[in-house]
């Protein structure tokens, strides 16, 4: 059984941090790594995108494997702090070494980032496959799970600030030789090393902070040991039926689209960044916290508005929010309406439209983990098996695996405009204006209209406050019979 009643802002507060330990993994890899071994070590961007998404098989693989092993793990640490601790010390060491190549040359840095991107995201799949699934168990009420994703959405917006932040701030400062400090390569593995070192103190953090709840967790019914071929056997069959509960595919399915999408324009947004805006180091810090800044004060209004509204409304508006303004800005600087580069307006204007971004969008976020863990619920009731694990790896795989597919995209799409790279380019002075605009459209309007995919499939989920409640009614009550049966 889930811990009956509210839950202490300590616990919840403990809970979270890992969420900062994978948004510290994803903002570094999702922001830098196609930058990384493109723009800077000279791979051509769609070699390089082909390597990252590698990781898309990989994860397809190892995310409802851990899932499923997970929930049906049985040990004194319970069903998922094991997987917590033995997931965070080689993250952040493979994390290091990805920015860390030891080879030169373009096929041998290719393999260098297949090997070690996928290292990474197997890693970081082990801890965080189990860290997603724990908070749909600590509680079953609808309003605290929101809370509870509240609280984790908090850290995973600071996490990814972070590796940005870190990384211009500390890392990637001007040089007399680079104008541009994110196209020093000796920067990166420093920069990987913090990072990393993060990524493990926030993931053993919530390890060690929440094992007194263990007891109060549910637990595994005993099983005999089954082989290699049984566990993936039983990975897919219970992969099937969690995409077989028609809610959670249309949810699942337009996490999918959107985060794809999403993966595309962080791929593109350090360009965006050094080329499209032409901002100084001390811009790119100013405008870094914009998003997250809006969407910590957007947590702070989400409980009051997922109460009065409902979560699949807030999950909508947040989407068409976060496509309105990731084109708005753009668009208005291509046709000439926006202040110019350089401008004493640019960065407080974008930095304002950031934060509205995020106060709008994270409403999105906060909902669909809520979603996610409503229907496990669901699921629970047709299947008669409480399996946090698998729904919360297929969510895993819908927001993860989209970094490795929109790195792909990028790649390909900046290989179509035949975007110049290499030591030469050091400012946008150095590209011609016409592929500034081409990079424009892609993560403005190309972006943006993309959402719409994500629009139909979210309409297409039905399960509503008083649906959840009438699941929560017939589960309690067989539950209750189950412990009262002589056999039980």
């Amino acid at each position: 059984m889930a811990i009956q009643g509210r839950l202490g802002f300590t616990l919840k507060t403990n809970y979270g941090m890992a969420q900062m330990g994978e948004s510290l993994v994803n903002g570094a890899l999702g922001a830098f790594l196609l930058f990384y071994y493109s723009q800077v070590l000279g791979v051509p961007p769609s070699m390089a995108a082909m390597g990252v998404g590698t990781a898309v098989i990989v994860d397809a693989f190892t995310d409802p494997m851990v899932g499923s092993i997970s929930d049906n793990w049985r040990s004194r640490l319970g069903r998922r702090h094991p997987f917590l601790i033995f997931g965070a010390i080689p993250t952040g060491i493979c994390l290091f070494m990805l920015f860390n190549p030891l080879v030169a040359g373009n096929i041998p840095l290719l393999i260098w980032m297949i090997v070690f991107v996928n290292l990474t995201r197997t890693f970081m799949t082990i801890f965080h496959i189990p860290h997603i699934a724990l908070g749909a168990e600590l509680s079953e009420d609808y309003d605290e799970r929101s809370s509870i994703v509240g609280f984790r959405t908090f850290f995973g917006n600071i996490g990814g600030l972070l590796a940005f932040v870190l990384g211009f701030w500390l890392f990637f400062k001007p040089t007399p030789e680079f104008i541009n400090g994110q196209l020093n390569a000796a920067a990166y593995p420093p920069f990987a090393g913090l990072i990393g070192t993060m990524v493990i103190v926030a993931t053993l953090w919530t390890a060690m902070s929440t094992r007194h709840v263990i007891s109060s967790l549910p637990q595994p019914k005993a099983t005999a040991r089954i082989n290699l071929f049984e566990g993936v056997k039983r990975m897919a069959l219970d992969s099937l039926a969690a995409l077989a509960c028609r809610n959670f595919f249309w949810l699942f399915l337009g996490v999918l689209m959107l985060f794809i999408i999403i993966g595309v324009g962080s791929a593109l947004g350090v360009y965006m960044f050094t080329f499209f805006w032409e901002l100084p180091r001390e811009g790119i810090l100013i405008l870094a916290p914009a998003f997250p800044i809006g969407a910590l004060m957007g947590i702070t209004i989400s409980p009051y508005l997922l109460r009065v509204t409902s979560k699949k409304a807030m999950l909508q508006f947040g989407l068409l929010a976060w496509a309105w303004f990731q084109m708005l800005p753009i668009v208005l600087r291509l046709l000439g309406w926006f202040p110019e580069n350089g401008s004493d307006l640019l960065v407080p204007l974008l930095f304002s439209i950031g934060v509205i971004q995020g106060i709008c969008t994270v409403q999105s976020n906060i909902a669909f983990g809520s979603m996610n863990a409503d229907c496990v619920d669901e699921h629970e009731l047709t299947s008669g098996r409480r399996q946090e694990g698998i729904f919360f790896a297929a969510s895993s795989f819908a927001t993860k695996a989209p970094v490795g597919i929109g790195n792909i995209i990028a790649g390909i799409a900046l290989g179509l405009i035949d975007w110049p790279v290499g030591e030469q380019i050091k400012t946008a002075a150095d590209i011609a204006p016409a592929k500034i605009f081409e990079l424009g459209l892609l993560v403005g309007p190309g972006i943006a209209a993309s959402a719409l995919i994500c629009m139909w499939c979210y309409s297409r989920y039905t399960l509503t406050r008083e649906g959840h409640q009438e699941i929560l009614v017939t589960l309690t009550a067989r539950r209750q019979l189950a412990e009262s049966s002589p056999t039980a």
